[in-house]
This record gives structure tokens, C-alpha cells and sequence, in this order.
């Protein structure tokens, strides 16, 4: 079985033409290439990113959108951290938030720790997990005609859905945003509720 799917899809410029059309939504990513992509994008107070809490990011996007029913919220995931929190689908498909989007970049590789072949290149179809768990929307796009037919759809439309980007495996220029947990925290609350509506620290 081919280790890749056939995709011309570059990362960085998928993620910036699907932001391009980001309204107000708010925004979580996880590790590595969904912050280093979504920050080159414009890093932005109303981007949160989870940092070392591999796993969680499907999780904390969808208490986002419960918390926040009348804001669109995009979760940026890796293919690696995605099958790591795959449980986090089921909980999400039960309650079905009508304003979470998860986008799971796909590189067919795992990033973080060398660029080795990871299982959504050897048959395991993410998407498919999304829909057999209850999503009533889940695809893939590999191919800028799929990606320009849905890029703007992400961030108006409702509905939960999951998208799955195959992009190729490049390596592209560092953008690091902030590391600060504390001050990450703050700007995203005073940007989700307004100054001085945050509560204590």
C-alpha cells in the first residue's frame, strides 16, 4: 500500500486561503504545523493555540463552541494528534455543536518527532472514522478544485463538520507565535469577552 495520497496541496497556502475567509470565527490549534501554518495566516488574538497538549485540541475547540454557540470555531489538528485524541469524535458527534469545524491537516507523517510515516498513509481513513462516530459532514480534499469549492463554507456555514486536508509533506519557513501560557490565555479571553470580562486569573 502507497505510504502517500496523491495530493499537490501545500500546507501553509491551504490553511491561508481557508483563514482568508475567517470572519469572526474563533480558532484552536494544535502542535506544531496547524500553529506554525495558522500563525503565518496572521497571528491573531482570537487564535489559541494548545502548545503541548497533544490530543486535546478536538476537545478544547468543542468547549469553545459550546460555550460560544453563536461563534463559528475552527480546530486546526495534525493527522498525528487527531488519531492520538480519536475518542474525542464520538463525544463531539453526540452532542453535535452546529458551529465546530475540525480541519485536520494530513500530511501522512508525523512532524513533531522526525517525519515518520504515520498511519493515514497506510490505510486508515480519518474522515471515514468522523462519519462511522456520527459527524453528519465529514470529507477529504486533495485537490485545490475540492479545497476552493469549500474553503469559504469552513468558516461561514453551520454545521459540524470534518475536513481532512492531505497536503504534501514540506517543510516550510518557522512561525512561532507566542509559547506564553498565561499571556496566550488572556489575549484570547479578553478577545472572546471583552476586557475586563474574563474573571480572575
Amino acid at each position: 500500500m502507497s505510504l502517500t495520497t496523491a495530493t499537490t496541496l501545500n500546507r501553509r497556502a491551504s490553511v491561508a486561503q481557508i483563514l482568508a475567509h475567517r470572519g469572526d470565527a474563533l480558532l484552536v490549534a494544535s502542535l506544531g504545523n496547524p500553529t506554525y501554518d495558522t500563525s503565518a495566516a496572521g497571528d491573531d488574538p482570537r487564535n489559541f493555540y494548545v502548545w503541548g497538549a497533544m490530543g486535546g485540541t478536538c476537545m478544547v475547540g468543542f468547549g469553545l463552541a459550546l460555550a460560544q454557540p453563536d461563534r463559528q470555531v475552527l480546530a486546526f489538528v495534525g493527522d498525528g494528534e487527531m488519531l492520538m485524541g480519536i475518542g474525542s469524535f464520538a463525544t463531539i458527534a453526540v452532542k453535535q455543536p452546529k458551529n465546530l469545524k475540525i480541519i485536520v491537516i494530513d500530511n501522512e507523517h508525523y512532524g513533531e518527532t522526525g517525519m515518520q510515516p504515520a498511519h493515514s498513509g497506510r490505510g486508515v481513513d480519518i474522515a471515514g472514522i468522523a462519519t462511522a462516530c456520527g459527524f453528519p459532514v465529514a470529507y477529504t480534499i486533495t485537490t485545490q478544485d475540492e479545497l476552493d469549492q469549500k474553503a469559504e463554507g469552513l468558516c461561514t456555514k453551520p454545521g459540524l463538520e470534518c475536513v481532512v486536508l492531505k497536503v504534501v509533506a514540506s517543510i516550510e519557513p518557522s512561525s512561532l507565535p507566542s509559547r506564553d501560557g498565561p499571556y496566550l490565555r488572556s489575549r484570547f479571553r479578553e478577545a472572546v469577552l471583552g476586557q475586563g470580562k474574563g474573571g480572575h486569573n
